[in-house]
């Protein structure tokens, strides 16, 4: 399934590595919230220093708007890196240009350093030759194990990898294999659940996955578009007016694969405390909107799941940020833990949802990549994963 060459193909020992890593996380008051993205590359950082290569990792973090913002630095990563490897690890205040290039020299083998922000640097969206030129500049090698930017063509993501050799790290095969297989061999039934606010993300997907899965689940601020493309009002939910017309297009082409919640649960405001209604759906009263999906629902959902040989799951089910908006998205994470099936969940909100229950253990792979599994899913190529050495 995986055709390009890992870094289990080449020879790394003595070599400077430059490593794509995704370490994209929540940082609070300098600190790491959330280490999954930092865990999950780790396989390759160990691989690469245990077969005597010095490690160069370069990332983005966040949206930083004008340039180099320290609300936006990567060396809380380096820091918490650090922690997690049990040895040094060196922070170059620049990605690219002398500083880093100073800092990528002095490396031995075994030794690690973390690069700025690459977003801190125009070039790096726009996938400036100039900038990925300078990347390349500080390695012998390149990595990509950034399965989460893997869908964007980027100077650290694709550009550079026309420089140097470049393979792929474990991280990249292990996602692109469990979404790859569930698209090109899925265990049958093959149950797709998405949820999430937008639709217009997600069309391709819905459009591609209705081709290949047995049943595709919807729920979340994505449902109330299909309600209201079937002519119900829809109070003050969230509706992606412009997606309406393809909302019917789907709805027509889809048939009864494509499932829709039968009960939702009303809010009188946004807000944990607002009054609440389990209603079935159809109009929505003014003044009320939705934001979850209803028990029978879950119940009717969790049926599927229960039945599934392979589960795909991407968005939550409702605002569970809210505990009161929150079990449709929990009733859901339990049955897919509770199902027999192969279980692929992606997107950072259902991710966070099945940590806060406890439930991650029991899932067959968490993917590390929001857009990029759903590009994957849609049956896309990813730009950072084209740009790699075939086998």
């Amino acid at each position: 399934m995986f055709n390009k060459k890992l870094i289990t193909d080449v020879d790394v020992n003595g070599k400077r590595v430059l490593v794509r890593v995704d370490f994209n996380v929540p940082i609070k008051d300098g600190k790491v919230e959330d280490d999954t993205r930092i865990v999950a590359a780790l396989p390759t950082i160990k691989y690469l220093l245990d077969h005597g290569a010095a490690v160069i990792l370069c990332s983005h973090l966040g949206r930083p708007k004008e340039g180099p913002d320290p609300m936006y630095s990567m060396r809380p990563t380096a820091e918490h890196l650090s922690k997690l490897l049990g040895r040094p690890v060196a922070f170059s205040e620049e990605c690219v240009g002398p500083v880093a290039e100073a800092a990528a020299k002095a490396l031995k083998p075994g030794d690690v350093l973390v690069l700025e922000n690459t977003r801190f640097y125009k070039g790096e969206t726009k996938n400036d030759p100039e900038m990925a030129k300078q990347l390349a500049a500080l390695a012998d090698m390149y990595v990509n194990d950034a399965f989460g930017s893997a869908h964007r063509a980027h100077a650290s993501t694709e550009g550079v990898a026309h420089y140097l050799p470049a393979v792929a790290g474990f991280l990249m095969e292990k996602e692109i294999k469990y979404l790859g297989e569930a698209i090109s061999n899925p265990k049958r039934p093959f149950v797709a659940i998405l949820g999430g606010a937008k639709i217009v993300d997600k069309i391709g997907v819905i459009r591609n996955l209705l081709k290949i899965a047995d049943s595709v689940l919807i729920g979340g601020g994505m449902a109330n578009t299909f309600f209201k493309a079937q002519g119900y009002p829809m109070g003050e939910s969230l509706v992606d007016g412009e997606a309406l017309e393809t909302a019917k297009e789907i709805l027509q082409e889809a048939g009864p694969r494509l499932r829709l919640p039968v009960d939702v649960v009303i809010a009188d405001k946004f807000d944990n405390n607002a009054n609440t209604k389990i209603i079935d759906v159809g109009a929505v009263p003014d003044g009320w909107a939705i934001l979850d999906i209803g028990p029978e629902t879950v119940a009717a959902y969790a049926k599927v799941i229960k039945s599934a040989g392979t589960v795909v799951w991407n968005g939550p089910m409702g605002v569970f940020e809210m505990p009161n908006f929150a079990k449709g998205t929990f009733g859901i994470a339990q049955a897919v833990a509770e199902s027999q099936a192969v279980s692929i969940v992606g997107g950072g909100d259902s991710v966070s949802a099945l940590n806060q229950s406890g439930l991650s253990d029991k899932i067959t792979h968490i993917s590390t990549g929001g857009g990029a599994s759903l590009e994957r899913l849609e049956g896309l190529t990813l730009p950072g994963v084209a740009a790699l050495q075939d086998k």
